[in-house]
């Protein structure tokens, strides 16, 4: 087989519909910075990269790596959305709405319950909790997904503080069939008001509220990131059943290097937020921009020239991406235990802050690997078994249901 030959019918297919590749490669560029910003949060390893003798600081990208949640769940709506744009398209039967909230339960609730459990304990054995109605509150709050509701189970919960997003995806999931259904029918209706929505609520909480902590990422605050990955997801099915030129993947690969160029004004605009207040304003204000940004890069990339989709897509974003839930959801905790550990040696009590540059490049890599390692463990060990289990037992309860019918 000819390699050479091998590239080119690869650069000439046109883009799949059903697993959009270079999607693996932004989930795993937008949850590698949203990990490096929690774990500089514990190591103040401010970074930099030298190019031709030219130092260039990292610091603006992670300073401001939270505002990449915003891409994972632009991602999200996209990925979701995908198949019933495609069933649309086809002619067929759009996706059921059991089917839908059974998938997602089985692949999010087990790793979801493990954590708790794990997190849970841990708080329990460190005397985290002041008292029993405390640890209830919490624990009761977190496992209906409402914990972002209140101050004490959001900002003071003893459990891990990344899980926040996971609250935020499971109140979306509850509304995407209806979502779903009403984008088919009326695209730009629907994208307009979801869009109007969060500009709306938004903008009214940055006008009306003084402290903005607890409302700017409610559900509200995201509709028009999730509306944006949905509208991809249209974009993309209907470019894939069109010839891809050279013009058109030159065209796509530029814009795609632009979205990325962008991205970065917008991380060193956020980057420079004076304050705590003004950072969750800023957030507000430039997640339009985000999702627009992260919207054409998802759909421009994936009509891209060979070469940038496979910086995008190649074994190691495939994997970044595949273990990102389980890294997104234990990077944070578990950086905050080694810190407290002490594992790492230091001459200093505070070296995070003393600034030990030794300490804080061996910190954060010990961060990343442990993350990483504890992700692969648990997502070949458990979540995809678990999964599987549960999917083994509910088509044996519904094919013993239809027998039961049938008799």
């Amino acid at each position: 087989m000819n390699p050479f030959k091998t590239w080119l019918d690869d650069a000439r297919r046109a883009p799949d519909v059903r697993h959009v590749d270079t999607c693996d490669g932004i989930r795993a560029m937008a949850i590698l910075i949203v990990g490096w910003f929690h774990i500089w949060q514990q190591s103040w390893l401010y970074p930099s990269l030298t190019v031709f003798g030219r130092e260039i600081s990292l610091d603006p990208l992670v300073r401001s790596g939270y505002m990449w949640v915003d891409i994972m769940i632009l991602i999200s709506g996209f990925c979701l959305f995908l198949p019933w744009v495609r069933a649309r398209e086809e002619g067929r039967p759009l996706p059921a709405t059991g089917d839908f909230y059974a998938r997602r339960l089985m692949r999010i609730e087990p790793s979801y319950l493990l954590a708790l459990a794990i997190m849970a304990a841990v708080a329990i054995v460190r005397g985290a909790y002041r008292s029993r109605a405390d640890m209830a509150q919490d624990l009761l709050a977190h496992l209906t997904y409402t914990h972002t509701f209140f101050y004490k189970t959001y900002y003071a919960t003893p459990l891990g503080g990344a899980l926040w997003t996971l609250a935020i995806e499971m109140q979306l999931y509850l509304l995407f069939p209806l979502l779903a259904r009403a984008f088919l029918r009326l695209p730009a209706t629907t994208l307009a008001a979801m869009v109007g929505i969060s500009l709306a609520f938004r903008g009214w909480v940055a006008a009306n509220v003084e402290d903005v902590s607890l409302y700017f990422n409610q559900l509200p605050a995201y509709l028009d990131t999730f509306a944006l990955g949905m509208a991809a997801a249209v974009a993309h099915v209907r470019l894939s059943g069109k010839r891809h030129g050279a013009l058109q993947r030159l065209l796509c690969t530029a814009l795609s290097v632009l979205m990325l160029m962008l991205l970065w004004r917008v991380a060193r605009r956020q980057a420079s937020c004076p304050g705590t207040e003004a950072i969750r304003l800023g957030q507000m204000a430039n997640r339009l921009s985000m999702g627009l940004l992260g919207a054409g890069l998802l759909l421009c990339s994936a009509h891209a020239g060979l070469l940038l989709r496979k910086v995008f897509s190649n074994p190691l974003t495939r994997f970044v991406s595949s273990v990102s839930m389980q890294f997104y959801i234990w990077h944070q905790t578990l950086a905050v235990w080694l810190l407290e550990s002490g594992l790492i040696p230091s001459q200093s009590a505070t070296p995070n802050y003393d600034g030990e540059h030794v300490w804080q490049l061996a910190f954060t890599a010990a961060c990343f690997i442990g993350a990483f390692a504890v992700a692969a463990l648990l997502t070949y060990g458990f979540e995809r078994p678990a999964a599987k289990a549960l999917g083994r037992r509910r088509d044996a309860l519904r094919g013993r249901a239809e027998k039961e019918k049938g008799a």
